[in-house]
């Protein structure tokens, strides 16, 4: 941050934040607003990165817009999805061969029955 005056308005916002008298999504916006009309703030080539890694810090996981939280949400469910498919797959074919195991052997009892009655 080039600002002066953001970064002393950030370090009392961010005092109240801690003492639970400003939301941190409020703190954000006030950040947000005021590095849009600011002219240093707008020739600020990092200052949006800057912003976002604030925001990660001060906003609570409910407060992260809904778009990113189902990103990452899904991509959570991907990866567990993934993972329980590779026990499954093995559960399945083990499954598997000890049906055509028993079907084997179903059909060896049917061919010795039928030796009997000749």
């Amino acid at each position: 941050m080039q600002c002066e005056r953001l970064i002393k308005q950030t370090k009392t916002w961010f005092l109240h934040v801690q003492n639970e008298t400003m939301a941190p999504a409020r703190m954000i916006s006030f950040i947000e607003n005021h590095a849009s009309h600011c002219a240093i703030c707008l020739a600020d080539p990092d200052l949006q990165e800057e912003i976002s890694r604030i925001s990660e810090i001060v906003l609570p996981e409910s407060k992260i817009p809904k778009a990113v939280r189902q990103h990452q949400e899904q991509t959570a469910e991907d990866e567990s999805e993934d993972e329980e498919k590779g026990t499954e797959d093995t559960e399945e074919e083990g499954e598997e061969e000890e049906e055509e195991k028993e079907d084997e052997d179903e059909d060896e009892e049917e061919v010795f029955d039928n030796d009997d009655e000749t």
